[in-house]
């Protein structure tokens, strides 16, 4: 059953709201997983892209991708308490990692998950988020309605990015300093998705030789 809600909520409230109104159950377990293919001028090291020069970015593309998804999970889950990673470079097309996994705990006791390949033979984008009475599936980069599966069978959320995909994030942001709104995303919520990156590739980039950004 696909569904269009009338509201303006985007994607990612919608999911919250859906793991809120406790449409799942209790909350058990986050996996994320997002596969990319090498984009042609990653092995050039005169086109290079500032997103796999760890002298820019202070990594690879994990750095650039993984902070959108991990930030949402905070937003959705709470603080990551707990985290263990590992990081390598498997293709060697370039200097920073390009495949990372990684487990956590919440402080909430729910655990999660992760893997990103960016070498990969396709493109996959899924998070799910596992609870005791269903489980939601989503992309973070794409526009896939939301799967939401339980007991009732499935049914599918379509609703589509904003024309200017950051406007209401930024709009939140102008709103809070103009003392109309509350901006969901602060610069300590952004420091606990940095750390939970650091920690990540904390052995990485200790083999690597790349100091950590914290």
């Amino acid at each position: 059953m696909l569904q269009r809600p009338r509201s303006p909520a985007t994607r990612f409230l919608k999911i919250k709201e859906l793991v809120d109104s406790g449409a799942i159950g209790d909350v058990r377990l986050a996996m994320v997983t997002l596969h990319q293919q090498p984009a042609p001028a990653d092995a050039d090291p005169v086109k290079r892209p500032w997103r796999v020069a760890p002298e820019i970015a202070g990594g690879g593309k994990f750095l650039d991708l993984a902070s959108h998804t991990l930030d949402f999970l905070d937003y959705l889950l709470g603080p990551i308490a707990q985290v263990k990673g590992l990081a390598g470079n498997q293709a060697g097309l370039y200097p920073a990692e390009d495949i990372v996994t990684a487990t956590w705990r919440f402080a909430s006791g729910v655990q999660g998950t992760g893997a990103w390949c960016f070498t990969a033979y396709g493109d996959l984008d899924v998070t799910e988020i596992v609870g005791s009475r269903g489980k939601l599936a989503f992309s973070t980069f794409g526009a896939e309605p939301i799967s939401l599966t339980t007991a009732d069978g499935v049914s599918r959320f379509a609703i589509r990015n904003p024309v200017h995909i950051q406007q209401p994030m930024i709009q939140t942001v102008v709103d809070e300093l103009n003392g109309v709104g509350h901006c969901p995303s602060t610069g300590v919520s952004a420091a606990r998705t940095t750390w939970v990156m650091d920690e990540v590739l904390r052995e990485w980039r200790t083999r690597s030789g790349i100091p950590l950004s914290t």
